[in-house]
Parts: C-alpha cells; structure tokens; sequence
C-alpha cells in the first residue's frame, strides 16, 4: 500500500510536496509491464530505438519549464537545473552517432583454435534499474538511462526521494510516446523501493554514497547482477610550483564550489608548494569572499543552499573537527538560514593535515582546505593518501609535467589546468579507484556496452572430432 512522504523545499525549509513510494507489490507489476513491452522494443532496432528517444528528447527540451520548474524547486538551483536538462540532447545525440556501429552483430574472425570461427554478439539485458542521487537528480539518471534504451533495454528510474518533484512532468513527457513510455518507467520512492528494484531487475546502475553504494552492491550480489556504482570522492588539486596562482585560484574555487560544493567530484583538498602557500591563500581568500549567494532571488548570485538538510550537519562536524586539531577558518565556516532554507559560504580552511576528517572524508560542501608540501612527491603522496579513487586536478603551465604528475594518482580521471572536467567530458572512459565505485565506467564506449552481454559464436570449420578421439592409447616409450 502507497504511504505519502514527505519532501523539503531547500529555500524554504519547508515541507511543502509529497511522493508515494511504491510497495514491493507495485514494484513487481511495473517491472513485469517493462519486460512484456521490451521485445518489441528491442525487436525494432537501434535506429528506430534512437528516432523515438530523439523525438521525446526534442519535445522535451521545446517545452522544459514544467521539468525546470521542480528541479530548482528540489534543488534551490536554477543555472544548474537548466544545465542539467540542455544536456540532454548530448547525451542522446552522441549515443545515437555511435551506438549503430558498437551494437552491431560482429563479423567472423578467425580463432586462436584451428579450424575455428567466432562471431560475437550483444544480448542486451533486459530490465535496467537505475537509482539515482539528490545532487543532479535528471542528469545523473539520464547518463545510465538513455544509454540503456538505446542499446534495447528497458529500464526503470528510481531518482532520490529528497529530490522527486520532477518525476511527474517528466512522466508527462512520454506519454505523447507511448512506445519509449512502455519500457522507460519513473517512480518515486525511497531506500525500501529501490531494495525492491534490486530484486526485480538484470543489473543496477547506482550513483550516490559510498554507504548506500555498500548495500546496492550486497543486493546485486546476491542476486547474482552486475552492478555499475558510481560513488563518492575526496578529490585533491595539485598545484605546481611554477603554477600561476590567480589562474589556479581561480579554477581551484569554481571547481569546489559549483553546486554548493554538492558534487562528487568537487575538489576538497588542495596541495600547494610551501614556498608559495600564504600568497595562494591570500589570493583564494580574496576571490572566494566576493562569492554570493543566490539569495533571495534565484536568478542571481553564484552558490546555492545545501540541498539535503543533513549535510549540514556533515560539514560542520568536519569544520569543527579540523579547527579543534588546530586549522585556521580564514573565511565562511559558518551555516546560514536565510528564508528557511541552510546556506554556507565558500570556506577556507588552513593549518590542515590528515588527520583532520575534512582531508579524509568526503565533505560535499563548499569547503576548501589547503596544505602544504615540500616537493612534488610529498604532493603525490599526500594525493593518494586516501581511501577514494575518482578525481583529481593538476594544475601548472608546463603540460608534460602535469600529465607526469597526473599518471602518479591513483584516480578514474585527472583534470589538468582546470577541476572536475569530468562533468562535460563523457567519452572518455575511466574507472574508479578503491570506494569511489564499482563496475564499468557509464563514460567512453563502455557506457553502453556494460548494459550487453557479449555472446561468441563458434563455428567448427573442419571435421568435428569424434568418439574415436577419446579413446586411450599406450603412452609413448
């Protein structure tokens, strides 16, 4: 039986919308609807699959207030939730180009064996779940769902419940497409309605928490499913010694603060040599002061409030527990509520090191701890001293040498001379190291393939073997 739960409202702090979560009852009808309406949809090919997801995708983006309208209700945000909905087109434009080719049943090569052919082919999974987060709540669940359609699955999103109000227009949207709309499901619900996605579906594509991403992992394992997570990070930015320190100023605070620091890879720990350390300081300091709030009109300003009202609670741990061991505040620090809702300023901290939990946990805050080093290889070390594995920046003017430096952290992906270049790069494939994920990467060709199983053909060109093969000789003396 449906019960209602209750949504925040991040300006306002108040409670001010409703979802429905599915029981595990109502869960197993959708999916048994989705896997009745998948063959067909797999049965029409790839470029039929495409021209429907290019029409819906087109439509939606001629029409978007309804869909932009909940997601800055959800999310507090307004630049940010338009980004996330123009990217959209991207997304199925490139799938489009390039799935044809990859999807492609494989011509016979020649075997290793003698006399042997293999001819590869792709089986498409039947039933997609996707559990996306709080943080980009369309994007996030449109860069595993879309691939997935196209590759001739169906799929089911589970977006998070702290960030549901687009659900319904978006479900709108499809039903001038009845054909995507009869294998391309949303639904609202919470921890328990996921469990039961889990239970119903081929394999999970999963973004969110390491904690959460834990338990995903455990459920697909006892099902016996593949699953794709993509998780949290500590990302570190080295900045070289010859680095110019406006320029890597400037990139290292857009990169910690864009969505309110509400990113995966957001940067949340900066190395800087110590000869250079005060003067950088001074200069992020200065930069990061002239940062505003985008309070009380949306439409201005450049940092939002805190989407989920327990983070906050999570970055005021780590500032307290960083300044007891000895670090400095040199701006922000502290949680604002304006209008209801829970806000903090880009915040500076120094007299950092590792022990601090603000260098070793993951923050997801628009907060910027900076530390010093002695050389570069102290600036590694202290890189991959930790737990995490998505991201990084290395910053200076001579490419060679930060690529150099790049190769030495053990991350999915380095962004040089700028800070989480992952969001608008997707062709490029990269892995996450240690907790920050699990499975194939959802960028690069892989992004599609994941959601097939490749199948070998193999084909006996000379005479088979018989019976008389196995009968036993006298060993050779």
């Amino acid at each position: 039986m449906s019960r209602d739960m209750a949504v925040r409202n991040p300006r306002t702090g108040e409670n001010d919308y409703s979802i429905q979560p599915l029981d595990v009852t109502e869960i197993g009808q959708v999916t048994d609807n989705l896997r009745a309406a998948r063959s067909a949809w797999l049965e029409s090919g790839v470029e039929h699959r495409c021209e429907i997801v290019r029409s819906w995708a087109d439509s939606l983006l001629e029409q978007p207030d309804a869909i932009l309208e909940a997601l800055t209700a959800d999310t507090g945000r307004h630049l940010v939730s338009l980004v996330e909905i123009r990217a959209l087109n991207g997304i199925v434009a490139g799938w489009c180009a390039t799935a044809p080719g990859l999807l492609a049943d494989g011509d016979e090569r020649p075997s290793i064996t003698a006399g042997v052919g293999v001819c590869p082919q792709f089986v498409p999974y039947e039933l997609i779940g996707v559990i996306s987060p709080w943080n980009f709540p369309f994007l996030l669940s449109m860069i595993d769902s879309i691939p997935a359609l196209i590759a001739g699955c169906s799929v089911i999103v589970k977006p998070s419940e702290v960030t549901p109000r687009f659900i319904k227009p978006l479900s709108r949207s499809l039903e001038a497409f009845p054909e995507l709309a009869a294998v391309f499901r949303w639904v609202e619900g919470d921890g328990s309605t996921g469990a039961a996605i889990i239970d119903t579906v081929d394999a999970i594509a999963f973004t969110g928490s390491v904690a959460t991403g834990r338990i995903v992992a455990e459920g697909c394992a006892r099902n016996f499913i593949p699953a794709f997570l993509e998780l949290g990070g500590k990302d570190p930015a080295i900045v070289l010694p010859t680095a110019n320190l406006e320029k890597a100023a400037r990139i290292i605070l857009r990169a910690s603060v864009q969505a309110t620091g509400q990113a995966c890879q957001s940067l949340e720990r900066i190395y800087v040599p110590e000869e250079h350390y005060d003067a950088f300081v001074a200069v992020l300091v200065a930069m990061a002061e002239k940062v505003e709030l985008n309070y009380p009109d949306v439409h201005q300003g450049q940092i939002g409030p805190l989407i989920f009202a327990r983070q906050a609670e999570i970055i005021v741990a780590h500032i307290e527990d960083a300044v007891q061991k000895g670090a400095e505040i040199r701006c922000g620090g502290k949680i604002e509520s304006y209008g209801g809702g829970t806000w903090i300023r880009p915040t500076v901290l120094t007299g950092v090191d590792h022990s601090m939990q603000v260098m070793t946990e993951e923050t997801f805050g628009p907060v910027i701890p900076v530390m010093p080093y002695k050389d570069v290889d102290a600036a590694i070390r202290l890189a991959n001293d930790t737990k995490y594995g998505l991201s990084a920046a290395v910053i200076g003017p001579d490419i060679d040498e930060a690529i150099a430096v790049g190769r030495q952290i053990n991350v999915g992906a380095v962004s040089i001379n700028d800070g989480g270049l992952t969001t608008d790069v997707h062709d490029a494939v990269h892995d996450s190291f240690r907790l920050s994920g699990m499975g194939a990467s959802r960028m690069g060709m892989s992004g599609i393939t994941r959601f097939m199983r490749q199948k070998a053909i193999l084909i006996r060109h000379a005479e088979a073997l018989g019976i008389e093969s196995l009968t036993e000789a006298q060993p050779e003396t």
